[in-house]
């Protein structure tokens, strides 16, 4: 079998073209501004380059606002660490502005919102407690939790709104801080997705299992319902919003069978618009709701820490609703 004999190509005879045919993906006009300092909010936000993440934050915004104006639903659906990092004031803000109309969570979620409501502070170090026993088995949040079971059972009501109703007939010291509580006084649906086994609570001896799984299965019908309500009020119109805060597996699943009632029921949900924002990228997450639930380009990605984005993105929303309701004054 011959072989063949290689040598250095001849350089010389590479076609070229000039830069002025060419296609560029970075140009000056879309790098970064300098904003002196002191600088307004608003003015260091537009100084930012218009790539990437930038470019995905500001679409984001756009969307919320572009939503909340038509009357859409804007959708928050949080995993545990939006609580454990101290972001919780930021989505009860953007709830009482009516710029959050609906709030979803896992079990986790809705411990930490719980016992920093009742308790100013959650988060064990779980490698100090899991070698003897003690993880996951504080009296009071296990009681509490039983309680809101036996409430199940009498009121028959979504998961959401019963946590919500005993913080609530506790008087718990910090509810104005409860991400369940202020969807509750704000009239609109919190829902809490459970997995039977995943949280510490499920061990409490006063849980009954099957009163928090039909919570949460009504709470799943009910939030079927508001996504459904996620596309275009009127043809040509802005959709609402699907937010995915640092859930990998359980809200991206819980959503894409909700996109599967809605549509199979009827729903148009062509202009839905998405972002996934967390400090990694997970597989369910970019698939579950940056792609394959929208049409193209309505997907985005923000990849960065809770405690950092959230603050600039509530910045962001608010500060192009007040200018968007000072423009429209002064027409």
């Amino acid at each position: 079998m011959g072989r063949r004999a290689y040598k250095p190509v001849d350089l010389s005879r590479l076609r070229t073209y000039s830069i002025r045919e060419r296609a560029h993906k970075a140009q000056t006009g879309r790098s970064a501004g300098v904003p002196e300092p002191g600088a307004s909010f608003g003015a260091w936000l537009d100084s930012l380059p218009d790539f990437l993440g930038a470019t995905a934050l500001r679409e984001t915004v756009g969307a919320i606002v572009a939503a909340r104006r038509a009357g859409r639903p804007v959708v928050a659906a949080m995993g545990a660490h939006v609580v454990k990092v101290g972001c919780g004031p930021v989505i009860v803000d953007l709830i009482e502005r009516e710029m959050i109309t609906a709030v979803v969570m896992h079990g986790a979620t809705a411990i930490h919102d719980v016992e920093m409501a009742l308790f100013g502070a959650t988060s064990e170090e779980v490698q100090d407690t899991i070698g003897d026993g003690r993880f996951g088995m504080v009296e009071q949040t296990l009681s509490f939790f039983g309680a809101v079971s036996d409430r199940i059972a009498r009121g028959r009501t979504g998961l959401g709104a019963s946590i919500a109703d005993e913080l609530l007939e506790r008087g718990a010291p910090r509810a104005a801080g409860s991400l369940l509580v202020a969807c509750r006084r704000a009239d609109i649906p919190a829902t809490v997705h459970v997995a039977i086994g995943t949280d510490t609570v499920h061990v409490a001896a006063g849980l009954d299992p099957a009163h928090l799984g039909a919570a949460s299965h009504r709470d799943f019908r009910l939030i079927c319902d508001v996504v459904s309500d996620l596309g275009a009020g009127e043809p040509g119109g802005a959709g609402g919003v699907w937010l995915n805060i640092g859930s990998a597996v359980l809200l991206p699943e819980v959503f894409l069978k909700a996109v599967a009632v809605a549509r199979n029921l009827g729903a148009d949900l062509d202009a839905m618009a998405t972002c996934n924002l967390d400090m990694l990228r997970h597989y369910r997450p970019t698939v579950n709701v940056v792609t394959r639930p929208v049409a193209r380009g309505m997907g985005r990605q923000i990849i960065g820490h809770h405690e950092i984005l959230l603050p600039l993105l509530r910045q962001a929303v608010i500060e192009q609703w007040a200018s968007l309701a000072v423009d429209a004054r002064q027409q």
